[in-house]
């Protein structure tokens, strides 16, 4: 298939770009710098004055919207939050015009998403039925992307709004900097410890896309969580056993919203989040529990 990717060359965008290069597709990475195409993998200018990239990809089977400012980069200052609002926002109005201006429409259209659209709570338990809006600016940021994207939907597109959980990979996401007090005999409980995380490993969210494009039954929000989410104290325990290192240090949400500002809730709040939608579709997760999902990432790179 011919496959367009705004936001490849990001965390989740290059693992995916690999997937799909391995399973033969033609892909077209939309990026702001000129780059030299490689062989099926093409590169096209975009977001840019006097940039058409319609005008050079013509169609596409499928568009997979990963663009935006990393949430995990950076203090969360005014500017950084408008930034990370502003992106996505830009990013997907460009992608909705592309694809009205398409000679083809695609059959699918498939816009990157995050759990943080559902409020921080200990006790209750999100499915992709869940219509609560987080009240912040991560549930904001969220609801008004999905509604964005929802307007590609409007023209007959199959659209699947991907939420995602927190991503576990080596080359970027949290788990590299959750993972360095273990590594430095530091490790413990962050704050309450009983906030919940709904992770995911990074194989599991590729080939949950994969999975979205190939199976047309697969509409509206999916929750791409794996099925066995941790609470903050017994996800760092995992963490340190793993590793072979104590959890003893405990860190107060006080130290944490010291040293990250407002960015600290994506630590000291969290939602107990199911991916109902994959398992009932028959998706097989590689990592559905933690320990595994910890020892293929550590062991890979120990």
């Amino acid at each position: 298939m011919k496959i367009i990717i705004a936001g490849g060359s990001g965390f989740v965008g290059q693992k995916l770009t690999e997937l799909l290069y391995k399973k033969g597709h033609d892909i077209i990475i939309l990026t702001r710098k000129g780059k030299q195409s490689e062989g099926t993998i093409k590169f096209v200018q975009w977001l840019e004055e006097g940039a058409y990239p319609e005008k050079e990809i013509g169609w596409a089977d499928v568009v997979i919207n990963l663009a935006g400012v990393s949430i995990n980069d950076g203090r969360w200052t005014e500017n950084h939050q408008r930034q990370i609002y502003q992106s996505r926002m830009t990013a997907t109005d460009e992608l909705v015009r592309m694809v009205e201006a398409f000679s083809e429409k695609p059959s699918v259209f498939i816009n990157a998403s995050a759990i943080g659209i559902y409020p921080p709570s200990l006790d209750t338990v999100y499915t992709e039925k869940s219509t609560e809006v987080a009240d912040d600016f991560l549930g904001q940021t969220v609801h008004d992307w999905e509604r964005k994207a929802v307007a590609i939907k409007e023209k007959g597109i199959r659209t699947v709004l991907m939420r995602f959980g927190v991503v576990l990979g080596n080359e970027g996401g949290a788990l590299p900097l959750m993972a360095l007090p273990y590594r430095l005999f530091m490790g413990g409980t962050v704050g309450s410890g009983e906030q919940w995380v709904s992770w995911v490993h990074i194989t599991d969210v590729v080939q949950s896309i994969v999975f979205a494009i190939e199976n047309n039954c697969l509409n509206g929000p999916v929750n791409v969580t794996a099925p066995n989410p941790k609470r903050m104290k017994d996800f760092g325990k995992k963490v340190g056993a793993v590793l072979h290192r104590p959890h003893w240090f405990p860190v107060p949400a006080f130290l944490m919203k010291a040293a990250l500002g407002k960015k600290s809730s994506l630590v000291l709040e969290g939602q107990h989040v199911l991916p109902e939608i994959l398992i009932n579709e028959g998706f097989e997760f590689k990592f559905p529990t933690l320990e595994s999902a910890l020892r293929d990432l550590f062991h890979s790179v120990n």
